[in-house]
């Protein structure tokens, strides 16, 4: 089964109300099994645009991470957020497979 992430890239604008979401957000992610692997280090942008703060989460598969996504707790959260940033967050389902070259 592949795991599943969120992929986030954010603006804060209050950081006060964001600290608020991030309380809030822990609960969803304890009970999901989310493990951040990236969250706000230095970064370089080498092409395109980006946000000031990006993150990455791994879930246990992709089922979950919607799920978590989807959950009254996380969606209590989002509320906290979106008066405080704003960002890009994409879904996405881990590769499993081997790479042919």
């Amino acid at each position: 089964m592949s795991k599943g992430y969120w992929i986030v890239r954010a603006d804060i604008a209050d950081q006060e109300k964001y600290n608020e979401y991030m309380k809030a957000n822990a609960e969803p992610f304890k009970k999901f099994g989310a493990k951040f692997l990236v969250r706000a280090g230095r970064f370089l942008t080498v092409e395109g645009v980006s946000r000031a703060r990006n993150v990455v989460i791994e879930f246990p598969s992709y089922q979950i991470a919607l799920d978590c996504w989807n959950s009254p707790e996380y969606q209590r959260a989002i509320k906290l957020r979106q008066p405080a940033s704003t960002l890009d967050l994409v879904i996405i389902e881990g590769f499993d497979g081997y790479l042919v070259v």
